[in-house]
């Protein structure tokens, strides 16, 4: 078993030791085609190399434009959703996304430089190298053909010379037999001639031997040079020409594999930062951001009260009388949440017009509708004063602040419920805390510069910095004033919610009796949201009651999304152009429903269908009020 071994470590060995001059020294073709395989293999694995290089390039733009694409943009609507553990997460996975696509982009370099490009030079000079051997090998072997063509040449002449002294000597022989006969003189001339003529193709002959001779020494010299020296040599260099060729594939293939294994940690750390970003989701935090982002500071709506209708009420006959019984019944069965308030209903009765009617034109004639009754041109009011105007008291404006037609909030938040207005003082508060600081920093800065050039007069004037240090004097002065103006509105907040703190834990102890029965009245909710999330707040029942006596009719138009059903119809008796906000168009003998009789300012409400209603001038129409009209 040993000796087995053995041999075959021999022969492992003799393998490895092997030489193409020894070993192929008559495969000149097939090695010159194996050369060639392996030039083209290599020209193979490069471009191999370099589409996957491309492959990572695009992988790792695509990534990154993926990543890019879910980033969150500068002032973007989804900033605010970024304080949820979700939005954090999923940004730190972009970050890492982006992080572990540059790790591809390193792949695609490193593949491209250490690989592409080397074996690209590499190949040049292969191909430079291997024609050089080549043609070292077709010259000798061309030397080599030349000399062998010399030595059969010299052998064919030699040959040549040889059969034709044989001739010569024969005849000689045959000529000198016959002399031997007949003694003659003529013959013994002839004989003599053709024995010198013998003689000299015997020297021809000879010479001829001996450069044969000559040549197949040479030969025999050039060819032994030829097996054993040249072609040996120039194989050898073939050899170790491919050797290095195969070498360069090996080098490369393990370039190819380390340059993905020198960003495996950073990608697992990429990996790892993903999975970080996942754990970093905690779900009860979301909860309590939602909390904190929409709690108003409100407290829940008090026991509605009980409306007794068993006591029978007695209409007067009047049309008039029908419609204040109607609309006050109506007042009666709707109890209003201001939280469910649409805000369109508000704007509707808000744009009612708070001018008189025109008067009806004298007559219809086409002369009389263009020169005719217009609707009443008013200056567009804001919506706070028609609130104003409308409830009666600078409180009741403050309800619906929010309100006002395109306004953008109040300066200290009023708007808001109580909680979100602490939230956004404090933070507003902050923000001018941190610009106060940077001021003060910057003062200290030209400070400390106006001392050195106080010092060293040479490296600038001092009174260059007075006018910039005056300018952030003003500034901080400012900031400093706003800082207290914000801090004051701070502090009444936080005061009214530990009031409305105290408040509700003393109502709701005292909101049950010692049996558990609910009371059926209480003044639970006095401070109630607006139809938009702004709030009033009631220093005391009496306001509080005084505005609702002053506003009932106000709270009347806040009711469901069901339109008001119609009380009859009209007739247009002229045409009317509403160009006005509140008003509606209507043309001459047109049919309309009324939904509102005229409330003793010159103006009825009416509808022409679910879309479409507003005033008219209540001189413009003839009423049908009708008790069985219904709704278009």
């Amino acid at each position: 078993m040993h000796s087995n071994r053995g041999l075959s470590r021999r022969n492992c060995l003799e393998t490895m030791s092997c030489s193409w001059g020894t070993e192929l020294w008559d495969q000149f073709d097939n090695l010159e085609k194996h050369t060639q395989w392996g030039i083209e293999f290599l020209e193979r694995y490069t471009k191999f190399v370099k589409e996957r290089s491309e492959i990572e390039l695009s992988y790792a733009k695509q990534i990154r434009n993926l990543s890019k694409k879910y980033q969150l943009k500068k002032n973007s609507k989804e900033e605010e959703e970024f304080k949820y553990s979700t939005c954090r997460a999923f940004l730190m996975t972009l970050n890492e996304l982006n992080d572990y696509a540059g790790q591809h982009e390193v792949i695609a370099e490193n593949l491209s430089t250490q690989i592409t490009a080397e074996l690209s030079r590499y190949t040049q000079e292969l191909k430079a190298e291997r024609k050089s051997h080549f043609h070292d090998g077709r010259r000798a072997q061309q030397y080599i053909e030349n000399s062998w063509k010399q030595l059969e040449s010299s052998k064919r002449r030699f040959e040549r010379d040889c059969k034709e002294a044989d001739r010569a000597q024969h005849y000689f022989d045959k000529m000198d037999a016959d002399i031997n006969v007949t003694k003659a003189d003529v013959e013994k001339r002839c004989s003599l001639k053709a024995k010198q003529q013998a003689q000299m193709r015997h020297q021809v002959a000879e010479d001829s031997k001996n450069e044969y001779l000559t040549y197949l020494q040479k030969f025999n010299k050039d060819q032994h040079e030829h097996y054993y020296t040249l072609i040996p040599h120039i194989f050898q260099r073939i050899q170790e020409m491919e050797e290095r060729r195969v070498g360069r594939v090996r080098e490369s293939m393990r370039v190819y594999t380390e340059v993905e294994h020198k960003v495996l940690p950073i990608v697992s750390k990429c990996l790892d930062g993903m999975t970080k970003a996942a754990e970093s989701i905690e779900p009860k935090m979301d909860s309590k951001q939602v909390v904190e982002s929409y709690k108003s500071g409100f407290e829940p709506p008090g026991d509605v009260e009980f409306e007794d209708y068993s006591v029978s009420m007695k209409r007067a006959v009047s049309e008039s009388s029908f419609l204040n019984a109607r609309g006050e019944s109506r007042r009666r069965s709707r109890s209003k949440l201001w939280p469910l308030l649409k805000r369109n209903k508000l704007m509707s009765l808000l744009a009612s017009p708070r001018q008189p009617p025109p008067p009806p034109p004298t007559s219809p004639s086409p002369d009389g509708l263009l020169n005719g009754p217009q609707s009443p041109q008013q200056p567009k009011e804001p919506l706070s004063q028609r609130l104003n105007d409308f409830m009666g008291t600078k409180h009741k404006m403050h309800c619906l602040r929010s309100l006002k037609r395109g306004g953008t909030g109040q300066e200290d938040y009023s708007h808001l419920p109580p909680e979100q207005r602490r939230k956004k003082l404090q933070a507003k508060l902050n923000d001018i805390n941190k610009d106060i600081q940077k001021e003060m920093d910057q003062r200290d800065a030209l400070t400390k510069m106006k001392d050195v050039y106080i010092k060293n007069p040479h490296l600038g004037d001092p009174d260059s910095i007075d006018p910039r240090l005056e300018e952030i004097t003003q500034s901080l002065e400012k900031l400093q004033l706003e800082a207290h103006k914000f801090e004051g509105w701070l502090t009444e907040v936080e005061r009214k919610l530990l009031e409305k703190g105290s408040e509700s834990q003393r109502t709701q102890s005292s909101h049950f009796d010692s049996q558990g029965n609910t009371p059926l009245t209480n003044n639970y909710g006095q401070n109630r949201e607006s139809p938009d999330g702004s709030y009033t707040e009631d220093p005391s029942t009496e306001t509080t009651m005084q505005f609702k006596s002053r506003s009932t009719e106000f709270d009347d138009e806040f009711d469901d999304e069901e339109p008001l059903p119609t009380i009859g119809t009209c007739k247009a008796l002229y045409p009317f152009e509403g160009q006005n906000e509140g008003t509606i168009s209507m043309a001459e003998s047109e049919m309309l429903y009324v939904i509102e009789e005229d409330k003793g300012d010159g103006w009825t409400r009416v509808r022409r269908n679910e879309d479409e209603e507003g005033y008219v001038p209540t001189s413009y129409i003839k009423l049908f009020l009708d008790m069985n009209a219904k709704d278009p």
